[in-house]
């Protein structure tokens, strides 16, 4: 063996070893066993392959063993400071994959990433683990449909300290950073032994690796290659660092922007010089209140407009820059009126038209939206010696070029037109209406009833709810309550939130227990089969709900399941 390929075996095996050292407890590339990781006792059974590296889930399996999915429990965790989970895995035929995480003070089990994209090659999945001052354990569900064919299978599991989208590229699955294709540019993986003419040195070292962009095969113009960064699991926001290496003979366009699960993009940062003489280090801000990803994008004019190269991304959650506008925290909107008003106001005290109650629930009466015996708002008539009304209650100031999800709960009842019941506007700080962004249409009644609104200004916002009733014979009693405002699109989930289901599109993979049980659970929409039992609508739209025959139901929390038990009938979840 010459000289030259030993020192290149030694360098590889040094890198190969450094890189085994940052791998944290809980870890395992299932290549002699399965490093503590256990199958759950009350679901189906993970399996070692034969020839090691790989642990899988097998329909046929699950079928002779009469099970819905197999889930697989980490041995107990105590990484203390931020890491990120990165697992290669792969969905054969139809099925999904869930990572969940278990507090081990914690009833719930909570969902940090979930797939059903199958997959004819290795995948890999990059979640983060926030900061902890107690002991964890990581849950891995997998779920293959029935029928021959279908699996669920984990080549490997790293976790290793740091954020999920720090990269330095030495690892063979570049931390889940992927290449959007182009068929004439991407971006590559790039080192001294592969790139003499170019960045042919690493940042931190002559026989490391980066990644890099050509245009040498460029054939149209503004050949774009993105290379984009896992997506971030939870709220984060910080200062964001890399190092590039950028040359421009006739013309390239490098830029770095943020986009979100919805393709909403925002640009972060463009270099000020068209070329660098080396390595040049850069740190920017960025805020991630909801999953989005980092994509550095090179466009160029021609085959000859250059290259660039990146290495190094490293993230701190301190800002790099004191004039950076700290995250802004929209729950200052939030109010559940139980303690007063919050930060609402009226806009006339001296006729105020909403009144904070609280009413004793009972066959007639509905106490407030969370515990029943709270407080909530109330606009009636009834209250004011005046035949109508117009009632407005404003909010705190938000700042603009934010996207606001506003969560809220409303009750109406005796309305006969419910035209200006009740209506959400977006005033700016001079008090001018800029948007009705929600007005209330015929609806169930008589049961709290939520509602979900996103926008976004680009002046500073508050939200003003108005009812309004112009006779006292048209007009009833309309109520709000547990006002929530968070960051980002109602739509997209911005953080784990413990397993749920809200029983609109079906049953989200909660099975019946038809082992034990002698009744049925139902599916069913506004009031139950039965008379005097359930509700008379369900807990969030007043309109569909999921309930048994059974007229009073327990939910009994366990670590293995989450329960609802009512006279021995079960319905468990996956």
């Amino acid at each position: 063996m010459s000289s030259f390929f030993l020192c290149l075996h030694v360098l590889l095996l040094c890198g190969l070893l450094q890189a085994q050292k940052l791998l944290l407890p809980g870890s395992c590339s299932f290549e002699l066993d399965s490093c503590g990781y256990t199958s759950d006792p009350q679901s189906g059974s993970w399996s070692m392959n034969e020839e090691g590296h790989l642990i899988s889930v097998d329909s046929a399996l699950l079928k002779d063993q009469d099970q819905e999915q197999a889930v697989l429990v980490s041995p107990i965790l105590d990484p203390q400071d931020w890491s990120c989970v990165r697992m290669v895995y792969q969905i054969t035929g139809q099925g999904s994959l869930q990572v969940h995480l278990r507090p081990d003070s914690d009833n719930f089990d909570y969902l940090l990433w979930s797939s059903s994209a199958a997959s004819d090659s290795w995948l890999i999945s990059s979640v983060d683990l926030p900061n902890t001052t107690e002991p964890l354990q990581i849950l891995l569900s997998g779920r293959p449909e029935r029928g021959a064919g279908n699996s669920v299978a984990i080549f490997e599991i790293h976790i290793v300290p740091g954020y999920c989208i720090e990269c330095n590229f030495e690892e063979h699955h570049l931390c889940g950073y992927s290449n959007s294709w182009n068929p004439n540019v991407n971006w590559y993986v790039g080192g001294s032994f592969t790139r003499e003419n170019e960045a042919d040195l690493n940042h931190t070292n002559n026989r490391g690796h980066y990644m890099y962009v050509d245009s040498v095969y460029a054939k149209n113009f503004q050949e774009v290659a993105k290379l984009m960064s896992p997506m971030t699991t939870v709220p984060m926001s910080g200062c964001l660092s890399f190092f590039y290496h950028r040359d421009q003979e006739t013309g390239n366009i490098f830029c770095i922007f943020t986009r979100d699960q919805q393709g909403h993009y925002e640009d972060v940062w463009k270099p000020d010089v068209y070329s660098t003489a080396g390595w040049t280090h850069v740190s920017v801000d960025i805020k991630a209140p909801r999953p989005l990803e980092v994509v550095f994008e090179a466009a160029f004019n021609s085959a000859r407009g250059g290259y660039v190269a990146i290495d190094d991304i490293t993230f701190s959650p301190e800002f790099c820059h004191t004039d950076t506008e700290p995250s802004f925290d929209p729950s200052v909107a939030d109010c559940d009126f139980d303690r007063g008003l919050c930060l609402y106001h009226q806009e006339r005290e001296d006729s105020a038209v909403w009144k904070r109650v609280t009413v004793k629930p009972n066959a007639y009466r509905t106490g407030d939206h969370s515990t029943g015996t709270g407080s909530f708002l109330m606009a009636n008539t009834r209250f004011l010696s005046s035949p109508g009304y117009v009632g407005r209650l404003h909010g705190p100031l938000l700042p603009g070029n934010h996207r606001y999800c506003v969560r809220f709960f409303y009750l109406l009842q005796g309305f006969r037109s419910v035209d200006n019941a009740l209506v959400l506007y977006v005033y700016d700080d001079n008090n001018v209406a800029q948007e009705k962004v929600w007005s209330l249409s015929e609806a169930s009644r008589n049961v709290w009833t939520r509602m979900e609104i996103t926008y976004m200004k680009p002046m500073t916002t508050k939200l003003v709810f108005v009812s309004i009733c112009r006779n006292f014979w048209e007009c009833g009693m309309v109520a709000i309550d547990d006002i929530t405002v968070s960051l980002g699109n109602c739509q997209v989930t911005t953080g784990p939130l413990p397993t749920e289901c809200d029983f609109e599109d079906g049953v989200c993979g909660f099975i019946q227990d038809k082992s034990e049980d002698k009744a049925v659970w139902l599916r069913v929409r506004g009031h139950t089969p039965t008379s005097y039992t359930g509700p008379k609508g369900d807990h969030t739209t007043g309109v569909t709900s999921c309930t048994s025959r059974h007229p009073s139901c327990v939910l009994v929390i366990r670590h293995s399941s989450c329960r609802l038990t009512c006279g021995g009938h079960r319905l468990l979840s996956v």
